[in-house]
């Protein structure tokens, strides 16, 4: 039994290894996607279609208006979860509330520490610190995090407090943008198909179908990723807390759907540490 356990923890501090080293290699896949992206849609398809003149020359010219928008917010959104701290423990961190519980007796020493999310404050062996409520060991970063929420491989970094409203951004940037792109080249896609002539403007229809296909699986993906952090915000609860806590009919940190989606609003009025 022990040497499972042994076993197992060396493959999850390899697969944590491996992540980290995944870091650029991200970056670099998104920036790559959003690359080929804008070469069928500018370059290929609707930059030319501005020449066409008519009906065409607007349809393509409101089109690439509502992309480049998008797409400013969607790198903004995405740089900003990538170099924002998501919330780390401040040092020395020590609390004279019993938060978890929601007492208002101070803790003495002698209660330090509880490694328990019933006692009446936890602690990370990992850290060696004690850990604020909502707050997560994140082995892939090798620390705390104030409200994790999970960890990202396509952001390189983990979603907590500080940042998790840039997420939620970039999730609904990226499904606007995807689901933009996904129509507008869907004539193009459904002409590769046909067996109609393909315009001489269109020197790469490879470039099309790659585009449409990267674009569609994404969209209906971020979709779905998408309406669940919705759902967990209207409820005040991240996703390891969904897996972690008791079926009860009130969640302690439920405020209410407009006051939870305020505290993501306004992240530093939110933290209370």
């Amino acid at each position: 039994m022990y040497r499972s356990g042994a076993v197992m923890a060396w493959n999850v501090f390899k697969f944590c290894t491996a992540l980290r080293g995944l870091g650029s290699i991200m970056i670099l896949l998104v920036l790559g996607v959003v690359g080929v992206t804008y070469y069928a849609v500018v370059i290929t398809n609707h930059g030319p279609g501005l020449a066409a003149g008519g009906l065409d020359s607007l349809v393509a010219f409101v089109v690439l208006i509502l992309f480049h928008c998008l797409l400013v917010m969607l790198l903004w959104s995405y740089f900003s979860v990538v170099f924002t701290d998501p919330g780390s423990v401040p040092p020395n961190w020590r609390t004279t509330l019993d938060e978890e519980r929601g007492d208002t007796d101070p803790l003495t020493s002698a209660e330090f520490p509880v490694d328990s999310d019933y006692g009446r404050i936890r602690f990370c062996r990992k850290c060696n610190n004690l850990k604020p409520p909502r707050c997560h060991h994140c082995s892939v970063c090798e620390r705390c995090v104030l409200k994790m929420d999970h960890h990202c491989v396509w952001v390189v970094n983990c979603v907590g407090a500080l940042n998790y409203k840039y997420f939620l951004l970039f999730l609904f940037y990226t499904f606007l943008e995807t689901t933009l792109v996904t129509l507008s080249l869907l004539p193009h896609f459904i002409g590769f198909f046909s067996d109609e002539e393909i315009p001489e403007t269109q020197r790469t229809p490879a470039t099309t179908f790659l585009a449409f296909v990267l674009n569609l699986a994404f969209a209906l993906s971020v979709m779905g990723f998408l309406i669940m952090h919705i759902s967990l915000v209207a409820a005040n609860t991240t996703t390891i807390e969904a897996y972690e806590k008791k079926t009860s009919p009130k969640w302690r940190y439920d405020l209410g759907r407009k006051r939870n989606f305020e505290q993501v609003s306004f992240t530093l009025n939110g933290l209370k540490y």
